[in-house]
């Protein structure tokens, strides 16, 4: 099947082995000096591992690869102990994978006579929102949360500081969700890397009230999982409209040609405007296409 896997540059790989602890999955392992996969049954495609690689040669890209098991995955984790197993089904409810969430608890009720622990107290502590961070094994930082508007007693710094408008994190391309609620029915902005540093009114002026995605079509790997990371947020989270905000730069062209293949690859249609930004952080070009 065509899915979402991790995909491993070996001329890239130094062998730190940073990004296998980091794979509550336990899909990953040093062998003959390299990372390596050594199952696709094993390997959930959130790219939890990504952003503990320094030598960025590990990506999640839609590839051939067999499905997703949850039960092979959750035979492993009870051997790993009871907070392992709450780390993995933690990682699974904060990227929406309830069906999988579901299917793990469904084996822990159904093996309890071979763990040492209850089911019961798993969930209690997996919906107790915070409560086993330290436990995560996996990247805090590409947990998927709603962001608030700063208020009250901080507004003050916050209109000093300039207000963030940030809807949701995590916000790199890789690593969203589509299935996320915050892209339900959203409007998109999908921006370049370097555009939030060249536009002193970003965030007032274009993130507000948008759902973000960020990518760099010229130095990040897996450009066909972006085309269907956005093919998704089309189809299956109903976004009402694409903003392509660009650098000048040539390479910069690539995120929006990306857009445009998802949109003609995707069923539904909806509105795609390019901005074009100048290195000077003026705005050069706006408009529907």
């Amino acid at each position: 099947m065509i899915r979402e896997a991790v995909s491993i540059n070996e001329d890239l790989c130094n062998g730190c082995g940073d990004c296998v602890p980091a794979c509550l999955e336990g899909a990953l392992q040093i062998i003959d000096g390299k990372a390596r996969l050594i199952s696709d049954l094993l390997c959930d495609g959130l790219g939890a591992c990504l952003g503990h690689c320094p030598m960025g040669a590990i990506s999640v890209k839609n590839r051939e690869a067999e499905a997703y098991d949850e039960i092979k995955v959750m035979e492993m984790m009870i051997r790993k102990g009871k907070n392992t197993v709450i780390a993995h089904l933690k990682h699974l409810k904060e990227h929406n994978q309830h069906e999988y969430l579901h299917e793990g608890v469904r084996y822990l009720q159904e093996n309890r006579l071979d763990m040492d622990f209850s089911p019961e107290e798993v969930m209690k502590e997996v919906h107790n929102h915070g409560s086993h961070a330290h436990h995560t094994q996996g990247c805090p930082g590409s947990a998927a949360r709603n962001i608030e508007p700063v208020g009250g007693e901080n507004m003050s710094m916050a209109v000093i500081s300039g207000r963030s408008e940030l809807r949701q994190w995590p916000v790199q391309l890789h690593l969203i969700n589509p299935a996320a609620g915050y892209f339900q029915g959203a409007e998109l902005l999908l921006a370049a890397d370097c555009v939030p540093f060249t536009i002193g009114d970003f965030h007032q002026k274009w993130l507000k009230g948008k759902s973000l995605a960020i990518a760099c079509p010229k130095l990040d790997d897996g450009l066909d999982s972006y085309i269907e990371k956005i093919r998704q947020l089309i189809d299956d989270a109903g976004i009402n409209t694409v903003t392509v905000m660009m650098m000048q730069v040539p390479c910069c062209g690539g995120l929006l040609r990306l857009a445009q293949i998802a949109q003609q690859q995707a069923k539904r249609k909806v509105p795609l405007k390019m901005i074009i930004a100048g290195i000077e952080g003026n705005i050069l070009k706006e408009e529907w296409i």
